[in-house]
């Protein structure tokens, strides 16, 4: 009897959400998975993707996030937490920030100093830089090819194949201790 109760009330609850937000939304998380599959290659890489996608599940589970959870916040707030803005952060510092997305990278601006950094995703080399207010861009993550391993900077400026488990990240950290990261170039 109770295990009833409780599936019809997750049931009405899903049910209200979806029918008492009177909102398609703008299914942001949804498109964010389209474009970005759009954006990794000839238009074959781009349907294997896609199927497998479909068959794991992907393009369901960020439609359904969308409809229960992202639309309703949209519809509730008049915000689309998926989309691209301006927020403050305070860090763990107590420094407040102001981080701007603008959909190819993020501006974060220091409001206590001032200072600056620009974050870049360059989608050709799958490569995240860090520009700084000179002008000057240095890479920061490249993802590699296999899904497992991404190459990290070093003080050698060679960079570092980290793989992506706890040991790996481990690694890097130990071998990060050495690294001034303001002398790499």
């Amino acid at each position: 009897m109770r295990k009833n109760s409780l599936r019809v009330g997750v049931i009405l609850t899903l049910a209200a959400s979806i029918g008492l937000s009177s909102c398609i939304g703008s299914f942001g998380l949804t498109n964010r998975l389209l474009s970005w599959n759009n954006s990794i290659g000839n238009k074959f890489v781009n349907e294997l993707v896609f199927f497998a996608f479909l068959i794991v599940p992907v393009y369901e589970v960020s439609a359904l996030a969308d409809i229960l959870v992202i639309n309703s916040i949209e519809f509730w707030s008049g915000e689309n937490p998926m989309a691209c803005g301006t927020k403050r952060i305070q860090g763990n510092d107590g420094r407040d920030y102001l981080v701007k997305c603008d959909g190819k990278g993020y501006d974060i601006v220091c409001e206590n100093d001032g200072s600056s950094v620009r974050l870049d995703f360059t989608a050709d080399d799958q490569t995240w830089r860090v520009a700084l207010p000179d002008g000057e861009a240095y890479p920061l993550i490249t993802f590699n090819g296999d899904g497992n391993t991404v190459t990290m900077p070093t003080a050698d400026g060679l960079g570092m194949t980290v793989d992506l488990t706890p040991s790996g990240v481990l690694a890097y950290r130990a071998a990060a201790r050495t690294i001034d990261f303001a002398s790499i170039r």
